[in-house]
């Protein structure tokens, strides 16, 4: 389904990632943070105002506007991460259940070479994670380009983000690949979730693809392949777009 005209590829490739956010992610994230969540969806809205971290200190806050920035970067396709306020759902996740790792099996063997297929392997919590990663890719920085993260240009971002997908970045506390795996993974969740949880301010997301939210009833318009969704999505706490 289209809101507007055919999907452009950024539009496909945003599509795409979301068949591939590891499972655990999906129901450590967005989907623990209901919990602390209940009882508020129904609020009204209050007024929008500069949000202000509860966890994440400044530099780390620096560093994550800049890392998610580059990974879901605004263009003429329509809204960033930080636009739709992807920073704000990650700080709210290191308070919520999923930052203290409060589901999850958090005893040993620990491994930080274990194979993909079998999920998160560290001893650190998400929270934990963020906290000793952000510091070492500063300091790796200032060790290859004389700065932290975040006071370096977009195309020397971007090599590095690359260098720590690839484990190339040799960070002294934490796997260079595990952080970025799930830097990422948080950010697209960030980015296409519900705005109760911090992110997707506004819908942003779900109007560029075209997505319809939590409407209760749109069954008749899943088999009219090809033809434009009228309405516009609507998020679970009942804002319209």
């Amino acid at each position: 389904m289209s809101t507007e005209k055919p999907p452009t590829q950024r539009r496909d490739f945003l599509r795409k990632t979301l068949a591939i956010v590891p499972a655990v992610t999906l129901t450590g994230g967005a989907a623990t943070m209901a919990l602390s969540n209940q009882g508020h969806a129904a609020d009204a809205p209050a007024p929008e105002v500069p949000y202000e971290p509860r966890y994440f200190h400044p530099a780390e806050w620096a560093f994550i506007h800049a890392a998610v920035d580059r990974l879901i970067p605004s263009n003429e396709d329509g809204p960033g991460a930080v636009e739709l306020g992807v920073p704000e759902f990650l700080d709210r996740q290191m308070e919520a259940p999923y930052g203290r790792g409060a589901f999850w099996y958090m005893r040993g063997p620990f491994k930080t070479d274990a194979e993909p297929t079998l999920g998160y392997q560290l001893r650190l919590t998400p929270r934990e994670l963020y906290r000793a990663a952000i510091a070492a890719v500063d300091d790796w920085c200032r060790k290859t380009h004389g700065n932290t993260f975040a006071a370096l240009d977009a195309p020397t971002r971007d090599a590095v983000l690359h260098q720590l997908e690839t484990g190339k970045a040799e960070l002294e506390t934490v796997p260079a690949n595990i952080f970025f795996s799930t830097l990422l993974a948080n950010t697209k969740e960030g980015y296409f979730a519900d705005p109760i949880y911090g992110g997707n301010k506004h819908m942003g997301s779900w109007k560029m693809i075209g997505f319809p939210g939590a409407r209760a009833d749109y069954m008749d318009w899943v088999g009219q392949y090809g033809k434009t969704y009228p309405l516009g999505p609507v998020s679970i706490s009942g804002e319209k777009a």
